[in-house]
This record gives structure tokens, C-alpha cells and sequence, in this order.
């Protein structure tokens, strides 16, 4: 999940790691886990670092530059990474660490991970198709559709909107910032098996006052997707993950994406997580997780394959009418972001960074307790990257550097935006 508001030195954080709100940027340094770069899998494409202009040699292989950025990343001290490069020259992968420090089984390319906040861009592709569909309207407002839901403490869901909760311009409290199963040692411990529902996550943020009257700001809040997957259940008669399950990962046939409701375990070969969560207690294996903590705010669990197929159908124009596409890339000044992407504007459920060789790219962080995933794709889908690790950000930003200047040479090294 991610955050992006500065209330708190807590809130900071999460964002940074959880996504640039509620799993978006990467949760602290992991002690004791270092020595694994040069762990080297397989391999693919080049990457830039933040804003510096992409320097890899005119000679290097895609191959070999995304192997050495993946290395590069290990060395900041995450625990596994995985990266894939995909656009009109081909597809590469590479991955080095280890997918469990228990077995020392080391991280593949298509080992599963959760996504965190990148669940995000799926929840707001569903409802902007029932946009498309004439179901749902951007400028509804959230009382229209949950009476009640959203009052008390100045908040109001009469005079948010729609487009409000997808834009982080609704005005309300991020409820992960007062929410110690994601931001402390003991409390995720305390917590991990709880099952959520969408309405205690929703009255945790309401306790608490609006940051801005909706619509005059912007500030990044997980609460905002956790009432967009209630306005999605509201509509069809089906829960959210039904819905993205239905309309996104079967056509698309991506096979090793989930959209769990309360299953705490990923399925299949995957990634493993661990965190001291910002050094409330010993590095830990935070794996299993209900994910109705993380809700339609960062629940989804993906590849760095399927993420990939999903972006470039996406802004490819496969998933959604040109009318809402559009309003997805619309953007406003995101400067919440800005510690992790100088720069950056946020759409519907979209980021739009800044490239190093000019133009920027589309993606969204997702961060959640473990893991961390970072991605960017062409405005028209025909570049994609994706990277995903597991273990705590190291505090002097190294690991996000890294990170992102594999996704900026990436992209750059293949022809920018």
C-alpha cells in the first residue's frame, strides 16, 4: 500500500515503502542479509539511475545490462530480486539473492510476490470500465453509493467523488498510518492471520479527521481504494477481486496472478518477505499475511511476467475505451512522491515519473510489509518493466536509487517514452 502525506514520521515511511502510499517505496534497511549480490539467475535489459541520464554502453546486451542493475539492487541489501524487460526487441529476465533465506533456494524469474499497491492500477481498471459501461459516473460521490459509510470526525462521502478516491484528492486519512499490523513488529505478529472487513479498515481512517477538504489537495491514502472496492461490490454484486479476476486476469491469462480475499499464503513457487518493520524488532519472514489488511488498497499477488502483459494491454488500449484510458493518464502534481520520484503526477490509479532521456513513463509502486515492486511502461504499452524485492529498503535510499534507475535505463536504452 503507499503513502505519501507527511503527517507523521511513521506515515512517512509507509509511504515510501508501501507505495508512495500504502506499498509503494520499501520498508527499512535489513541487517545481516548482505552478501548476496552476484547471485546472478538470468538476465535482461539496461537501467538508469534516478535523475541521472542512462549510461549503459552502446555495446552492453539488454541481457547484461539488467543483470548487473539487478545486481546493483542486491547489494543495497535486499534479500531476492527479479526483473523483467519486455518490448519489441524482446523480453529479458534476470534475478540474483535468494527467494528464502531458510533454504538459500535461490529467487527466480517467475516466482510469485505480493504486489502491494500495484493493486491499485487493477481496481481502478475495473471501475473505470464500469465507467465505460455507463454503471458508475467519476463525479457519483462515495455517499450516493455507501450512505453513511464515510461521516463523523469533518469527514463527509457527500462531497467526495469518485474520481476523488482514485486521484488521492479525497481528502481522507490514510487509515495504514494508524494501523500497527503494518508498521510494527508486534503489531503485524498480533495481526497477521486477522481477517478485515472493508468497513473496520474504512472506520480506522474515519476516527481520524480529513487532511483537506476533497478535491483542493492531493495526499496519498489507502482508504480511498478500500471504499473504490466497495463502490465496485456495490455496483455488480460481486466483490472486488471477482471483478479484477473476471475482467482483467482471465482474459488476460495471467495465470500466476491472485486476488486473494482472506488466504494468508501464496500458492506456488515464490518470493519470500522479511522485515523489522523500520527497526521495531528482529529482521523477520513476514510471508503470510491475510491480505484483508491490505484490502483493494495492495492485496494482489503477481509475476513480474503477468505485470508486465497487464501493463502493456492496459496502455496498449486493450482493457479500456480511449475516453477512459485518457482519464486514467490525466494527472495532477503528486509531490508526495516526490522522495522516491522527483517529479511524479498521479492519475486514476496511474503514476506518470519523468524519464532521465526526456518523456516519462506510466506505473505504480507497490510496497507491503517484505516486498517492494517498481515498474514502468511506454505511454503505448510496448515497454515494460517490472522489478520486485523482498526485504527491507535500506534507509539511505539506495535500494529505491537502484531501483528505479533499472526501470529509467530500461525504458530509456529501449527508446524512452
Amino acid at each position: 500500500m503507499t503513502s505519501t502525506q507527511r503527517p507523521s514520521p511513521a506515515k512517512t515511511r509507509i509511504t515510501s515503502r508501501i507505495v508512495a502510499t500504502a506499498l509503494v517505496t520499501g520498508l527499512a534497511g535489513l541487517a545481516g542479509l548482505t552478501g548476496l549480490a552476484g547471485q546472478s539467475v538470468a538476465a535482461p535489459t539496461a537501467s538508469a539511475a534516478s535523475p541521472t541520464p542512462a549510461t549503459a554502453s552502446a555495446k552492453e546486451s539488454p541481457r547484461t545490462a539488467l543483470r548487473k542493475d539487478v545486481d546493483a539492487i542486491t547489494r543495497t541489501g535486499s534479500v531476492g530480486v527479479i526483473a523483467q524487460s519486455s518490448g519489441p526487441r524482446g523480453h529479458y529476465s534476470a534475478a540474483a539473492g535468494v527467494a528464502d533465506t531458510t533454504t538459500r533456494e535461490r529467487a527466480r524469474a517467475g516466482d510469485r510476490f505480493r504486489i502491494g499497491s500495484a493493486t491499485k492500477t487493477f481496481v481502478s481498471t475495473v471501475m473505470l470500465q464500469l465507467v465505460g459501461e455507463g454503471r458508475v459516473s467519476l463525479d457519483d460521490t462515495v455517499d450516493g453509493w455507501l450512505p453513511g459509510v464515510v461521516s463523523g470526525n469533518g469527514n463527509d462521502g457527500r462531497h467526495i467523488t469518485v474520481r476523488q478516491l482514485l486521484q488521492h484528492t479525497s481528502g481522507l486519512y490514510d487509515y495504514t498510518a494508524d494501523f500497527p499490523e503494518m508498521t510494527t513488529a508486534n503489531g503485524f505478529q498480533a495481526d497477521r492471520y486477522t481477517t478485515w472487513t472493508p468497513e473496520q479498515l474504512v472506520a480506522i481512517a474515519t476516527r481520524h479527521k480529513p487532511n483537506f477538504a476533497p478535491g483542493t489537495n492531493w495526499a496519498y491514502a489507502n482508504t480511498n481504494y478500500v471504499l473504490a472496492g466497495m463502490i465496485i461490490e456495490k455496483t455488480t454484486g460481486h466483490s472486488w477481486q471477482q471483478e479484477v479476476t473476471r475482467r482483467i486476469i482471465h482474459p488476460l491469462g495471467l495465470r500466476n496472478t491472485l486476488a486473494p480475499t482472506t488466504q494468508p499464503r501464496i500458492p506456488g513457487p515464490h518470493l519470500r518477505g522479511y522485515s523489522n518493520f523500520y527497526g521495531t524488532g528482529e529482521t523477520m519472514d513476514v510471508t503470510d499475511l491475510n491480505p484483508s489488511a491490505a484490502d483493494a488498497a495492495g492485496a494482489m499477488v503477481s509475476t513480474t511476467g503477468d505485470l508486465s502483459r497487464f501493463y502493456s494491454a492496459l496502455l496498449g488500449g486493450r482493457l479500456l475505451r480511449p475516453a477512459q484510458l485518457s482519464e486514467m493518464k490525466t494527472t495532477v502534481r503528486a509531490e508526495g512522491l516526490d522522495a522516491v520520484w522527483p517529479g511524479a503526477r498521479y492519475g486514476l490509479g496511474l503514476q506518470e515519473v519523468p524519464l532521465s532521456c526526456g518523456g516519462s513513463y506510466y506505473t505504480h509502486g507497490g510496497d507491503i510489509p517484505g516486498f517492494s515492486t517498481r515498474s514502468g511502461a511506454s505511454a503505448d504499452g510496448r515497454r515494460v518493466v517490472v522489478v520486485a524485492t523482498t526485504g527491507d529498503t535500506a534507509p539511505d535510499q539506495s535500494t529505491e536509487k537502484a531501483k528505479n534507475a533499472l526501470v529509467d535505463r530500461a525504458l530509456c536504452a529501449s527508446g524512452g517514452k
